[in-house]
Order: structure tokens, then C-alpha cells, then sequence
């Protein structure tokens, strides 16, 4: 039943259920931001091409920015702050930060997010591989380099492999 705020939804983030209030064009990133809280994906372009907004919905990268919350229930939502504990995570945030893979920081929590996702599915990725999976997120300040170097360090860190194949 519609309340005078949107419809309530029940979405399931980070591992928690969680309730809300979204109208039915209510994005999933005014809902993680605003209602929940959660303010690690930003929002940025708002039309899905910066990749700021980026979290995992069932385990695959999404822009949040572009997914009405009402579409994601039922789904399992991880943001940034949900990956804190992940193994696969903290070696991405340890070689960002080691390896200066970010200036303003805007950008970081998307990059890490499909970086993340990246490393997950496969685990040793070529320098190709991490350019291709990270293309849709935009950063104007590093040129990119530092970040796909922190990449690569982490899947050596994980991995304890030599560098790219």
C-alpha cells in the first residue's frame, strides 16, 4: 500500500534485510543514500556512464543510479561498506592505497566495487582483462594507470603470481 512517501519495499543489503520507503521511480542509489545510509556509491552522471554508483546485485556489477529500488527486491545487494571484511576487498583497498590508485577519491568506491567483481570471477586477470572490466568507470584524476596497477598487485597479493599474463 502506497504511503505518502512511495511504496515500501524490502530489499536486501549487505547481507541484511532492510526496509524502505521509494516511490516506483525511486532509484536504488536515493534509497541506499538517502533511506539506508549507505553513501559509499555516489552519484555522479545519474545516467550510468560514470560507474560512481556501482554495486553488486546478485553477485554482478550494477549502476544504482539507473535501478529503481522497487526492481531490486528479492535480489542480494552488496555495496562497499558490506565487503569490508572480504579478503578480496581489503587487498584491493591495501594496493589502492599502497600503490596511490586514487587522487579525489570520488571514483574509488565504484572502481573498487568492479575491481572486486573482476577479481572474484576471475582471479588472474591480464592487464586487458582488468583495462576492459573497468572501462565503464570514469575517474578524472588518475589516468588510470596507478588504478590497474593497484588491480594487478592485488590479484598478486591474492594469488602470489607474477605479474600480468
Amino acid at each position: 500500500m502506497e504511503t505518502d512517501g512511495g511504496w515500501p519495499v524490502q530489499l536486501n543489503v549487505n547481507g541484511v534485510a532492510q526496509r524502505a520507503v521509494a516511490p516506483l521511480t525511486g532509484t536504488l542509489l536515493s534509497t541506499l543514500r538517502e533511506d539506508l545510509c549507505l553513501t559509499a556509491a555516489k552519484r555522479g552522471c545519474n545516467q550510468g556512464v560514470c560507474g560512481a554508483c556501482t554495486v553488486l546485485i546478485d553477485g554482478r556489477t550494477a549502476r544504482a543510479c539507473l535501478t529503481l529500488s522497487q526492481n531490486a527486491e528479492d535480489r542480494a545487494i552488496q555495496t562497499l561498506e558490506g565487503l569490508r571484511g572480504d579478503p578480496v576487498m581489503q587487498a584491493l583497498q591495501a594496493a589502492f592505497a599502497s600503490g596511490g590508485a586514487f587522487q579525489c577519491g570520488f571514483c574509488t568506491p565504484g572502481m573498487l566495487i568492479s575491481a572486486y567483481a573482476l577479481l572474484k570471477h576471475n582471479p588472474r586477470p591480464t592487464e586487458a582483462d582488468v583495462r576492459g572490466h573497468l572501462s565503464g568507470n570514469l575517474c578524472r584524476c588518475t589516468g588510470y594507470v596507478s588504478i590497474i596497477a593497484a588491480v594487478d598487485a592485488a590479484a598478486q597479493a591474492l594469488s602470489g603470481q607474477e605479474k600480468f599474463a
